[in-house]
């Protein structure tokens, strides 16, 4: 075995080799040696040869082979689409690749997934199956996210497993998987607790911790099961804390277990910002109304409506329903089964408003998200950046209308001053339902009675669909599998046709049950 000097040795001779640009056939190398393969903490060959190379470069551009990371990762990186490093990946990259603690302020699609992801993936040992990376979010939804694109991201390594640990589901089968051993756990903090407490997750080896979202989870009350989790952790490890917002109970957190952390924030909005932002003042008695104006008027393919409280939510829903509107409900007292339909319904484009309280929102990814409707000012200046930057992503442009009763006059300000730029104010009056018929979308959802439990797979769903129904491919939207439900869109036009026949014929060789949501 290497003794102390032989470590820092083959670490000085792993950073040379990155100047060479050999960096990722020596990293095999090193993970190859008994050394590499026999202790957990090893992980600090990696990041002390990342930290030598780090400290005599100076990242100049946005590329990532401006980074030291292997030339498999950079491959896949290309493969993937990822040409440019965002702001939040330039700025938090190097702290992360140099092994050091580090809290980053920024938003949902700013691109901090794919930071941290590449960064937990730097110091994983293949060979070692126990849990080296560990991150905690406030969703289930947000979770299942974070692991698809860590997945993603670990195409580049041989037999990484990534594990989801979240409520809502059994519990059963989640020790199996454990059992069986996973490099890298994504989950909510109190599953991770529970495991914990059961013994079926150890987290002796662990690396990285990762806080995605810290802020929600605070705001959802997990604080004492984070401190706990944290506790239960090596000492030695790397803490990231993603963040939107700077709350007092992010600084206890950093505080209290992180070791000289960096910093980093993101602006929360940019001059070249495509978002056309509105302010109507109104009067309380006219908000749920206001709320039916805006969307007739503007007339968005889809529209998130964010209120405060599960009560407000259900209000707007039943108000925009009664006017004949296509609309759902998002909040944190609804079953998973039932977030799962909402969700799904909201993603293929087969609802058009999805409403919802900002914890329930929280890392949604929403692709080509027309508009935001503020039904009530947010009380924090930045979680009302937050909401706003949900539309107009990936240069596309998008529309936030915020709706303002008088006793939200300072929160407007604040907004302002965040800003530093005065607000569009425009006159309620002159907002006018355009003609056009009903805001129905064009899409309608079918669920079936049957999910990945049952091994169904998204080409069963098309296979019937196409065959048996006797629709045409470019008529069928977007296909989501859990575990014991599946949906799928189709055109509205096509909806009852495809009922009829899917309940009448079978898939995968079986009869299901199939109606219409």
């Amino acid at each position: 075995m290497l003794d102390s000097v032989g470590v820092t040795g083959a670490a000085i001779r792993i950073a040379h080799d990155h100047l060479l640009g050999l960096y990722g056939p020596l990293r095999e190398q090193a993970r190859s040696h008994d050394l590499y393969r026999g202790a957990r903490s090893d992980w600090r060959v990696i990041h002390y040869a990342t930290f030598l190379f780090c400290r005599s470069t100076v990242v100049t551009n946005t590329a990532f082979n401006s980074l030291p990371l292997s030339a498999a990762m950079l491959a896949n990186l290309e493969s993937l689409g990822y040409a440019e490093m965002t702001p939040i990946q330039a700025q938090s990259l190097p702290v992360i690749l140099k092994g050091m603690d580090l809290i980053a302020q920024a938003k949902t699609g700013s691109g901090k997934t794919a930071a941290f992801g590449i960064g937990l993936l730097n110091p994983i040992n293949p060979r070692f199956f126990g849990c080296q990376a560990l991150v905690m979010c406030p969703t289930r939804e947000l979770a299942d996210q974070v692991a698809k694109e860590i997945r993603r991201l670990a195409r580049s390594e041989d037999n990484i497993k990534v594990l989801t640990l979240c409520g809502g589901v059994s519990f059963g089968p989640q020790i199996g998987s454990l059992e069986h051993g996973a490099h890298i756990i994504v989950g909510t903090p109190g599953r991770i607790q529970q495991h914990l407490r059961k013994g079926s997750l150890v987290l002796d080896g662990l690396n990285t911790l990762i806080l995605d979202e810290a802020d929600r989870m605070l705001d959802m009350g997990f604080y004492d099961a984070i401190a706990d989790i944290i506790e239960q952790t090596p000492q030695r490890r790397q803490t990231l804390l993603f963040s939107a917002t700077y709350p007092v109970g992010i600084k206890q957190l950093s505080s209290k277990f992180m070791r000289d952390p960096q910093t980093v924030k993101v602006e929360a909005l940019h001059a070249d910002s495509q978002i056309e932002q509105i302010f109507y003042e109104i009067s309380p008695e006219q908000r749920l109304e206001a709320v039916v104006k805006v969307l007739g008027h503007f007339r968005p393919a889809s529209c998130v409506a964010f209120c405060f409280t599960k009560q407000q939510v259900q209000e707007v829903v039943d108000h925009l329903t009664a006017k004949g509107m296509s609309a759902v409900g998002l909040h944190g007292d609804l079953e998973q089964r039932d977030r799962d339909q909402v969700l799904a319904m909201f993603a293929n484009r087969s609802t058009s408003v999805l409403v919802a309280t900002d914890v329930a929102a929280r890392g949604l990814d929403i692709d080509a998200l027309d508009m935001v409707i503020n039904v009530e000012l947010a009380r924090d200046s930045e979680i009302h950046i937050h909401r706003v930057g949900r539309t107009g992503r990936a240069g596309e442009k998008g529309i936030a209308v915020s709706l303002v009763a008088p006793s939200e006059s300072q929160r407007a300000r604040a907004i302002e001053e965040l800003q530093k730029a005065p607000l569009n104010w425009q006159q309620y009056d002159q907002l006018s339902v355009k003609e056009g018929g009903k805001l129905l979308p064009t899409m309608t959802t079918l669920c079936i009675g049957s999910g990945r439990k049952d091994k169904l797979r998204p080409g069963d769903i098309l296979g019937a669909l196409t065959g048996e129904a006797g629709i045409a491919g470019t008529q069928v939207g977007k296909i989501a599998i859990f575990d014991f439900q599946a949906y799928v869109a189709v055109e509205r036009s096509m909806a009852k046709q495809a009922l009829e026949r899917l309940n009448n014929g079978k898939i995968k060789g079986k009869s299901l049950r199939v109606r219409i949501l």
